[in-house]
């Protein structure tokens, strides 16, 4: 059962399971208030999949990188650029007549993906935390492969910082007495 606050929280919620935020131009353009809201629609924790709809364009496009780092590495919701109202509305009706067949920009639960020992192992490489080793876990289905990627991959995922520290953390000497 969803709570009043929940629905207030989010701009759409869909029969599939999904909610959606939508970040406007002129939000972004306005400044941080997005961000408390963009908040309270994580923290609101509902059982539906939270999607955030941003919009990216000529007058957002200076922004957009910064709200993509907060909403996807921050936050660890799913962001879906847009155009504008009109791409956002043909997307929205895309999800919810597509229905029957799996919804491709919702997230499989962390506990289906992998096993919350391995995600805790993630998490104590330095720089890591639970969305970065999510991401990672997300991109690298084994421990043995996250281990052998080379930065530039790394960096595709987890920021040039996150990877320099993840490479170093496999890949520093061992000594031996």
């Amino acid at each position: 059962m969803l709570s009043i606050f929940q629905l207030g929280v989010a701009d759409f919620h869909l029969p599939n399971k999904s909610c959606i935020l939508y970040v406007s131009e002129s939000d972004i353009i306005a400044g941080s208030s997005y961000k408390r809201k963009l908040v309270r629609y994580r923290n609101a924790g509902s059982n539906f999949q939270g999607l955030v709809l941003v919009e990216n364009t000529r007058l957002s496009e200076q922004y957009f990188t910064a709200v993509q780092k907060f909403v996807v590495f921050d936050l660890g919701l799913t962001l879906l650029p847009v155009r504008g109202q009109t791409e956002a509305s043909q997307l929205i009706a895309q999800i919810v007549h597509g229905e029957s067949r799996e919804n491709p920009f919702r997230r499989r639960s962390a506990s289906r993906l992998m096993d919350p020992q391995v995600l805790s192992m993630v998490q104590l490489v330095p720089g890591v935390g639970r969305v970065k080793a999510l991401a990672l876990l997300q991109h690298f289905p084994s421990i043995h492969q996250l281990c052998n990627a080379p930065p530039a991959e790394l960096e595709s995922i987890v920021g040039q910082a996150a990877a320099q520290q993840i490479h170093s953390f496999f890949h520093k000497p061992t000594y031996s007495l």
